[in-house]
């Protein structure tokens, strides 16, 4: 393989690369020299993708290609300005970023921090040599906003675009507008999967075309350089649980036990024939990573007493992560990494031959309606399986065993769900508000960013003061980005300075923005443990803690004036009260009150979700509680409310209405309940209620109380008399079959004239009045139009008048009954020679008759009554005559009198 690019000149302040020598045996040595190409090596600098899968060496061999290409550059006088080049490349993960510096470093036989260094958050090797600098997407992020121009590097690499993190795709959009300004800044944009050309024509839009000779220069889609799969055979395995893998409460223990035994058999049988293979088991997150590890240690101490069970996640050491990573020392101890999604493609692990996946990952979910976001369980994508399982395959023939079914791998995603779809985007609108693209408006984005999710994230930056109604940063706003935290983090880590002080408000944003699990959800014991030094995290949270003091202390006159400490925090016992201080000012839609009752603990916030806390959590029993997470779950923990406390710190009363004064309403609520309206003076923080005493209400909240009332239950809620009732059916009709200028009476015409028949009776029931006290006739008569109202007894009387003599009532339809007839129910017997049947409403509607036996059982039900005397009345009478023998049953009901009485009363 020879390298591209070499210079010649003698004089250069920095020798190359030797390309030959640090991709010995990587595959994809063979496409430096079209990648080289594509680029437009020797000119000006031009931009490409490269889809190449893990393990081929992208990431080993890219940045020093790009930084010879930088060298030559500088040394033939195409790129004037520059002193050195600087190739910054961006990693998704920290621990991929020192790494593959740490690699990079190595083969290129230099010190790491000289030539090849990283930078991620906390920590950093570089120096003034430095010509490749692996970074996190975070650390470049505010690079940018700091020097939009970008002016110190030659080349930025973009790794791992096809995990759709947030703040790449961020960058990606920024990056494409520097190029604009910078034509000689080189983008690269690397996938380790099939979805380049989405990635080559975004990168590739920007600049001015195709250059005279040939080269690509912007204008269209940037060049895609492949590079073949550098695996060897993989045999696949599928060995699923007995059991579900998941239920109400995330990854169930039985489903765990069933991958550590299915890693400890694969593996024993593996070492058997070959002792130098290691294996690396997939797992959703760092307590599944814990879990499994030690049963796995369990497992094996009697087989394999040598074995190592190594854990690498986020939470763990950065001296853990290396370790886990570097790979077997020569003759070292057979070893077992369990790991989170890290291991998946942005990172190699030597030695590797086996693979363990349980087919579930954690991903970014936000619940708009509830006000929460945070990680869940789910079964990974295709793509990430693939992923997985190519890890077996790199190094030498492999094999991978699924813990799960065929068909839920068919079933699965074919890629993971972008970030930028399912985060909170608070941050990102900050970013993109301070870059001059509020809401991302005009930046070359893979996906846009849901609507809905956008504004929120704007309102939480409004009610921050970090930017102005055009959506721009305002200085506030500049200063919280520089705030290595999510922006509330940011705004509480100020705010709280003082009235905290510096550290104390310090270590309360360290230890929320951290990668540290609170056991339990109890925050302050984790702040106990990580002050002891002796946490594993411990020495990262402490570096961060004095970046966060540094910075409160430098930028605390940005954001305004102080807050006036509560007097909890005046107290010997402030320093635990501090950090529920610090989170409740950061996130008052959290605060949460205790709900009082029997069970298990659930708690109020302030946002109006309910949640529950973790079985045996040490903050059981605390009234008040400043909650940093909560996020969606069933279960025990749960407490039947769908949401469970992930972290929180106990909180006073007074400190809580300090953290979330904005949210404080007084207020007379009104409502009409059992027939009268009654009102309460409250005090409320957001949906918490603080207390609430009975009031007189006034004759406007009354208003407002029987309105809500009507308008939520009706005209139910003042009740209908029986007056009331039949002269609104008898209305109903008139207006189905006449129309104007007879009302409509419906519930809905009712309700939308409330002002024209029924304001003396509201005005009554607002004043205090009870409904008991109301007849809706009078109001209804209000209605009636006149002078037609003068035939309303003509037209729809209320009674009719039978042979016998009685007058009996008419039963009108329902005023909802579109279609219903006015029926008249009265004995049969009184009905005897009534050949025409009375029609009503001008003779439109004919009366239905029930007409009924001397029980008043119905006999039949009839609306033509000549036809009934002349038919079904001789079978009715054949089979009641005997059993009302008393009552008359003549053969001819055309002249038998009508009557109510029995025969002998006759």
């Amino acid at each position: 393989m020879k390298s591209p690019l070499v210079p010649g000149n003698a004089a250069l302040a920095y020798r190359p690369f030797d390309l030959d020598t640090i991709g010995a045996g990587l595959v994809f040595g063979e496409s430096l020299g079209e990648l080289a190409k594509a680029l437009g090596a020797g000119g000006t600098a031009g931009t490409a993708v490269v889809q190449a899968p893990p393990g081929t060496g992208k990431t080993t061999l890219v940045p020093p290609l790009l930084a010879n290409i930088a060298l030559a550059n500088i040394g033939a006088g195409a790129v004037t300005g520059k002193e050195r080049p600087r190739v910054i490349v961006t990693q998704p993960r920290r621990v991929a970023a020192r790494s593959a510096a740490r690699r990079l470093a190595a083969l290129d036989g230099s010190r790491l921090g000289d030539r090849v260094g990283y930078t991620v958050r906390g920590e950093s090797q570089t120096g003034p040599g430095t010509i490749i600098e692996f970074a996190t997407p975070g650390i470049l992020l505010r690079r940018l906003l700091a020097d939009p121009g970008l002016e110190t590097a030659s080349a930025v690499i973009l790794d791992e675009v096809h995990e759709r993190g947030l703040e790449t795709d961020l960058l990606l959009g920024m990056l494409i507008e520097v190029r604009e300004l910078r034509e000689d800044l080189t983008l690269v944009a690397m996938s380790a999967t099939l979805d380049a050309p989405r990635f080559a024509a975004l990168i590739g839009s920007s600049g001015v075309g195709e250059g005279a000779d040939g080269k690509h220069d912007g204008g269209g889609p940037a060049p895609v350089v492949d590079c073949p799969a550098a695996l060897h055979p993989l045999k696949v395995d599928w060995a699923p649980a007995a059991g579900p893998r998941l239920d109400g409460r995330g990854v169930t223990r039985t489903f765990l036990d069933h991958v550590a035994d299915t890693a400890a058999s694969s593996y024993t049988d593996t070492l058997a024939a070959d002792p130098d293979i290691d294996a690396l088991v997939f797992v959703p997150g760092a307590w599944e990573v814990s879990y499994v590890a030690s049963r796995l240690r369990a497992r094996l101490a009697a087989r394999l007493p040598d074995a190592e069970v190594l854990e690498l996640h986020g939470q763990a050491s950065p001296a853990e992560q290396d370790r886990a990573v570097s790979g077997r020392e020569p003759g070292g101890s057979p070893r077992i990494v369990v790991s989170t999604a890290l291991a998946e493609s942005s990172l190699t692990v030597p030695g590797v031959r086996l693979v363990i996946d349980s087919g579930l990952s954690r991903e970014l979910r936000r619940d708009a309606n509830r006000g929460m976001s945070g990680l869940v369980t789910v079964s990974c994508s295709r793509a990430s399986a693939e992923q997985r399982a190519g890890r077996a395959a790199r190094q030498g023939p492999g094999r991978v065993v699924r813990c799960y079914e065929q068909k839920a791998f068919g079933a699965a995603p074919a890629h993971p769900t972008p970030e930028i779809a399912a985060a909170d985007l608070t941050g990102a609108a900050l970013v993109l508000a301070c870059w001059g693209s509020p809401g991302g408006r005009g930046l070359a984005l893979p996906d846009s960013p849901p609507q809905g999710a956008m504004d929120d994230a704007m309102e939480v930056l409004r009610e921050l003061g970090a930017i102005d109604p055009d959506g721009l940063a305002t200085d506030v706003g500049k200063t919280l980005a520089r705030i290595p935290a999510d922006p509330r983090l940011a705004r509480a880590l100020l705010d709280g300075a003082a009235t905290v002080g510096h550290r104390a408000a310090a270590e309360a944003v360290a230890l929320v923005a951290g990668d540290q699990r609170a056991q339990g959800a109890d925050l302050t014991r984790l702040l106990a443990t990580l002050r002891t030094g002796k946490d594993p995290a411990a020495r990262r949270w402490a570096e961060d803690v004095r970046r966060m003091e540094a910075i409160a202390r430098q930028e605390r006159s940005a954001v305004g004036p102080s807050l006036t400490a509560p007097p909890s925090l005046s107290s010997p016992a402030s320093a635990a009260g501090a950090v529920g201080f610090v989170v409740a000012l950061a996130f008052p839609d959290r605060v949460a009150r205790r709900v009082p009752g029997a069970g298990p603990e659930r708690y109020l916030l302030t946002s109006g979700t309910r949640a529950g806390l973790p079985a045996g959590s040490p903050l059981a029993g605390h009234e008040w509680l400043a909650v940093a997470e909560v996020s969606r779950a069933e279960g025990r923990d749960a407490a039947g409310t769908g949401a469970v406390i992930r972290s929180a710190a106990p909180l006073a009363a007074d400190a809580a209405e300090a953290a979330a004064s904005h949210l404080l309403r007084n207020a007379v609520e009104a409502e009409f309940k059992q027939g009268r309206v009654i009102a309460r003076q409250e005090r409320r923080m957001g949906a918490i209620l603080l207390s609430s005493t009975p009031v007189r209400p006034s004759i406007d909240d009354g208003r407002v109380a029987v309105a809500h009332a009507l308008a939520k239950e009706g005209l139910g809620t003042i009740g209908w008399s029986s007056p009331a009732d039949a002269l609104r059916r008898r209305l109903a009709l008139l207006n189905r079959e006449l129309g104007d200028p007879w009302p409509d009476v419906s519930e809905q015409a009712l309700l939308a004239r409330l002002d024209k028949w029924l304001a003396p009776e509201l005005e009554a029931l607002a004043g205090g009045d009870a409904t008991s006290g109301i007849d809706l006739t009078e109001p209804l008569q209000r209605l009636l139009p006149w002078p037609e109202a003068a035939r309303l007894g003509e037209l729809v009387p209320e009674w009719l008048e039978v042979p016998s003599g009685s007058r009996v009532r008419i039963d009108y339809p329902d005023a909802a009954d579109g279609g219903g007839r006015p029926v008249v129910a009265v004995k049969l017997q009184e009905c005897f020679g009534w050949a025409e049947t009375p029609r009503l409403v001008g003779g439109r509607v004919p009366v239905l008759f029930h007409l009924l036996s001397p029980a008043r059982r119905p006999l039949a039900v009839t609306d033509d009554l000549s036809s009934f005397w002349s038919g079904p009345y001789a079978q009715v009478r054949a089979e009641m005559r005997g059993r009302y023998p008393k009552h008359p049953w003549p053969e001819d009901p055309w002249t038998a009198p009508a009557t109510a009485k029995t025969k002998r009363k006759m």
